[in-house]
């Protein structure tokens, strides 16, 4: 699948492409580009699952470098043209989630097992959704297929170490969720008096550590 723009609004471009990893390559080309100032006018790029957004200053820019865009987003980015990824962010985390039995038995592990799968894995925010904060974590050397609880619960507390799907992601504020708790942690993911607010940004690697309670 060809990327395609579609204009959104007055001053951002949705770029759609097949999927996640055509996101993630685009999204880390993209940011290259802007470090090489390639896109003037560009403000902010909103990655999603498959989609991503970029966003201008003015109408103005964005008719001047929707060419450019067009030209970046079509030429052939992979791994290889990895500008780097963001820091670290070690989430300290006690493994006591009601969904942890049943998360190992879905793997066919103990639940020692599963959490040394989840601690020793480098996980990285793809991209940001659902809640301020809240960074849907995708890993890179195992295979994740979490099943949704069957009932999400009315209230998941902040802090919340949960999997679902391909994702791992920590709940930033108390509120509904259908994810399984597999822990939780102390650390604060959003603090708007803080700069950047989220810890969770796209490309930024994640590290869980079991800590004890």
């Amino acid at each position: 699948m060809s990327p395609r723009l579609l204009r959104s609004g007055s001053r951002a471009v949705l770029v759609e492409v097949e999927g996640l990893e055509a996101v993630r390559a685009l999204h880390r080309h993209l940011r290259g580009a802007l470090e090489a100032d390639e896109l003037p006018g560009v403000i902010d790029l909103v990655p999603a699952s498959r989609t991503l957004l970029v966003v201008f200053d003015h109408e103005e820019a964005l008719a001047g470098a929707r060419g450019r865009l067009e030209e970046l987003a079509t030429q052939e980015h992979s791994r290889a043209d990895d500008h780097g990824e963001l820091e670290v962010v070690t989430v300290p985390a006690v493994f006591d989630g009601e969904d942890l039995r049943d998360v190992a038995d879905h793997y066919g592990l103990s639940p020692e097992a599963l959490v040394e799968r989840v601690t020793s894995e480098e996980w990285s925010v793809a991209f940001a959704g659902f809640a301020p904060g809240f960074g849907y974590c995708t890993g890179g050397e195992h295979v994740w297929d979490t099943p949704r609880r069957s009932e999400p619960r009315t209230r998941v507390p902040a802090g919340s170490v949960a999997l679902a799907g391909e994702y791992a992601a920590v709940y930033p504020q108390d509120s509904p969720g259908g994810w399984q708790l597999i822990g939780h942690t102390d650390l604060e993911l959003f603090d708007p008096d803080r700069q950047p607010p989220a810890l969770f940004r796209a490309g930024v690697r994640i590290r869980f550590e079991e800590v004890s309670r």
